[in-house]
């Protein structure tokens, strides 16, 4: 029997058999299945170091074999295959794009230009946001890198969109034609002084921020990627991204990391000790 689908299927065959045995008999047999495969890899790592040292052609031939290729993976002494460049590159930009779109933005990959350079296109109110320069550096080309060891470049490719009133669309998710409402989301005593409350509100993630008796009110999302600042340090009256550092004052919300830009607010009253923010509906 050599053929390596057999072989897996006799393993299982044995495997589901012990899982009916009662603990006692299955920990032997664990123990067993351990300590021989702790032996085997200890030969099998001597092995392959005899061979680099010998003949690395015999050993990049055993490897072609795939029960060898299969035994060596199941024991971490080779490393598994990676997928294609751009399905790495397409699985990183996957990773940071729910962060640009909750800013009505997105990225493309434009071209691979091997061997270590990936252009990119930044998309919707992501193409011309004063803090695009750090959505590439900070998110993008990070998840690339990170997928993608061999790629040491990830270049802007700006298609020079009309745009109009850019830095409000990111800031403001919502049309402007939509009607509002006042909506109670907690009473003063449970925001705590000088930090943060997260509320969820009628499908609004929103932070309050309180200063004695005064109460200020944004989206609970960081204008860079879009991450949760709910989690953010506060000091000082300044709130720190823990995603990746973006700084806000919480009176005005004030963006110090990227003046241009600010956290969406919503204007607050307080009535009887009960903290209502104005959303659109």
């Amino acid at each position: 029997m050599t053929n390596l689908e057999e072989l897996v299927q006799e393993i299982n065959r044995f495997e589901a058999i012990i899982s009916e045995w009662d603990e006692s008999q299955r920990c032997v047999a664990v123990g067993l299945k351990r300590a021989i495969e702790a032996l085997h890899k200890a030969a099998l790592t001597s092995l392959i170091k005899s061979l680099k040292q010998e003949s690395m052609s015999a050993l990049r031939h055993a490897v072609t074999d795939e029960v060898v290729y299969a035994v060596l993976l199941y024991h971490e002494l080779v490393k598994p295959p990676k997928p294609p460049l751009a399905q790495r590159i397409q699985t990183a930009l996957e990773e940071v794009r729910p962060g640009l779109k909750s800013h009505n933005g997105d990225v493309e990959l434009v071209a691979i230009k091997p061997p270590d350079t990936v252009e990119v296109r930044l998309i919707g109110t992501c193409n011309s946001c004063p803090a695009s320069t750090l959505t590439l550096s900070q998110g993008v080309e990070q998840a690339i890198k990170n997928h993608c060891p061999e790629i040491t470049k990830v270049v802007a490719v700006n298609n020079n969109p009309t745009v109009n009133n850019a830095n409000s669309g990111l800031i403001s998710p919502f049309s402007s034609k939509i009607t509002s409402t006042w909506i109670k989301v907690a009473t003063i005593d449970q925001v705590p002084d000088f930090s943060v409350l997260a509320v969820q509100i009628a499908g609004n993630s929103l932070i309050l921020y309180r200063q004695g008796v005064t109460v200020t009110c944004y989206r609970n999302a960081c204008t860079h990627l879009g991450s949760p600042l709910e989690e953010g340090k506060v000091e000082n009256g300044i709130i720190t991204c823990p995603s990746h550092g973006f700084q806000y004052k919480l009176e005005t919300g004030e963006c110090l990391t990227a003046p241009d830009i600010s956290l969406q607010s919503y204007p607050v009253t307080i009535k009887d000790d009960k903290v209502f923010v104005k959303l659109q509906k």
